[in-house]
């Protein structure tokens, strides 16, 4: 008799700390009063990543992750455009 192993996916600790990476950015320009939508997006992305991470549920949390970067990376940008165009220094 074989017995086949389940497979999972690897830890996506790259996808991690990218991800973080990139909420800590758009936290530092005020990404959440500035651009709420991308954040909004990141923030919860980021959150459900986190908890797929915790429940091993890697290949959801590395999708949940890169979304997240996605969309701070989107915050980021977007907070940075409105704050040089109201004079707001970063």
């Amino acid at each position: 008799m074989i017995l086949m192993g389940c497979e999972t996916a690897p830890k996506p600790l790259e996808e991690y700390t990218l991800a973080r990476a990139a909420i800590e950015a758009a936290r530092a320009v005020q990404a959440p009063r500035h651009s709420p939508g991308f954040w909004h997006q990141a923030d919860e992305a980021y959150r459900q990543g986190r908890l797929s991470f915790k429940d091993r549920d890697y290949s959801r949390a590395r999708d949940e992750f890169v979304r997240a970067r996605q969309a701070a990376e989107k915050a980021e940008n977007s907070a940075r455009l409105i704050r040089q165009k109201t004079g707001d220094v970063l």
